[in-house]
């Protein structure tokens, strides 16, 4: 069973607002001189996913989520959080002969720690041949094989997508435009994607995440039971993270000038490639999926891999899973050289070796051993219980978020979710 989903809530550029209105107003008229088949009425469709859950952590002195894009999570801010995978999202599909478009919008935790919504996915779609589709508008990155509905839990067996492979590309849209080629070889069916986008997110406070020339391909291959997705992509980052400790260490000089270009994360080149398979069979499934991200800033290279399966008996499902993401190079740095400095500036350069530090500790290094049970309760709707054994390493904070500067590190989390995932 497929859904898609479109996601929704900033909006969107106003250069791309124009084009979106220019393709609206190129479809009436291409409409209006189509032959019959693409002047048929138009037909649209309402739908919509949603998840309610609550999560238990152990730890006391950080917080367990799902993304980094959240606010909090539970463990340090709540012994029980509904904000870990807690969402609602709502779609709009229209059809207009060879045109379409869609339009949706989530509701979930954002950095801000409200649930303003936010729009995922608004886009207006060319069918230029049984084989070729355009697109124009905000669309999801067609990267991870979950990259349609990452965010509805219902299509998934387990709880969340694991957070070490999924967590090294949390933006999950971009606005720009796509075009995908359907091909075949015998029963091999192939969709090939090219894309092009950027993506302008404000964060928090005056804090905002921008990436521009994002650029990419995937390829998908489906095969019976079997689904397969390779995708790339690159693009420029730029994050107002760690700006205070940039600028001051500018200030010493060519030395903390050079510690600030190497990490600092202004229009830096951030590179990605994954490859994922699914096999379902219908009574059991396995899926696994393996990635690499390179960021040349503060955020490391990192490598992420998991794997998973389950056994279906009617309406119950247990499955396992294990992931990891571990890193390339060391995740701190002596940063300036105190000795060399005068005594009056020793204590602010400690203090800035020791914010960088604290930076580079969020390169997550981090394996997950997990394990639950999916309920499918009724048609549309399905409870999960799961644990997950996570266990930062290396002098990581992993995926943890809000952590102090008495945080301990090596210390292994166990985590407890229930959910309640429906689609309508």
């Amino acid at each position: 069973m497929a859904y898609q989903f479109t996601f929704s809530g900033n909006p969107l550029p106003a250069a791309l607002r124009g084009g979106v209105l220019a393709c609206g107003l190129l479809a009436t008229a291409a409409t209006a001189a189509a032959d019959a088949a693409d002047a048929a009425a138009p037909s649209w469709k309402f739908s919509g996913f949603g998840t309610l859950g609550a999560v238990h952590a152990s730890v006391r002195d950080a917080d367990f989520t799902s993304t980094v894009m959240h606010a909090n999570g539970a463990g340090r801010s709540e012994r029980w959080s509904p904000d870990v995978d807690s969402r609602l999202g709502a779609q709009l599909d229209l059809a207009l002969g060879r045109w379409s478009g869609v339009l949706q919008v989530v509701s979930e935790q954002n950095l801000e720690g409200n649930y303003r919504p936010r729009v995922e996915w608004a886009n207006i779609k060319y069918q230029a041949s049984p084989d070729l589709a355009l697109r124009i508008g905000r669309i999801a990155l067609p990267v991870f094989l979950a990259a349609d509905y990452r965010k509805v839990g219902y299509t998934m067996p387990w709880i969340r997508p694991p957070v070490e492979v999924y967590g090294a590309l949390p933006i999950s849209s971009s606005d720009g435009v796509d075009a995908t080629w359907r091909w075949s070889v015998g029963d091999t069916r192939h969709a090939t994607q090219a894309f092009f986008g950027r993506t302008d997110r404000h964060l928090y406070l005056d804090r905002r995440l921008e990436a521009h020339g994002i650029a990419g391909l995937s390829h998908g291959i489906e095969h019976g039971p079997l689904s397969v997705r390779l995708s790339a992509l690159t693009a420029h980052l730029t994050t107002g993270i760690g700006t205070e400790v940039f600028t001051a260490l500018r200030a010493f000089g060519p030395q903390g000038q050079a510690l600030a270009a190497r990490y600092a994360i202004e229009h830096k080149r951030v590179s990605m490639a994954s490859a994922g398979f699914s096999y379902d069979p219908g009574q059991w499934f396995v899926s696994a999926e393996a990635g690499h991200a390179h960021t040349h800033s503060l955020l490391g290279r990192t490598s992420t891999m998991y794997a998973g399966g389950g056994y279906r008996f009617t309406t119950l499902t247990p499955y396992l899973g294990f992931s990891k993401v571990r890193a390339h190079g060391a995740n701190r740095d002596p940063g300036l050289p105190l000795a060399s400095l005068p005594p009056q500036a020793r204590p602010l350069a400690a203090a800035l070796n020791a914010g960088l530090n604290i930076y580079l500790a969020t390169i997550p290094i981090q394996t997950t051993v997990s394990t639950g049970m999916r309920w499918d309760l009724a048609t549309d709707a399905a409870l999960k219980l799961q644990y997950d054994r996570v266990r930062p390493t290396d002098g990581s904070r992993g995926t943890l978020i809000n952590t102090p500067f008495s945080f301990r590190f090596g210390q292994t989390v166990h985590v407890a979710s229930v959910a309640l995932d429906f689609v309508f």
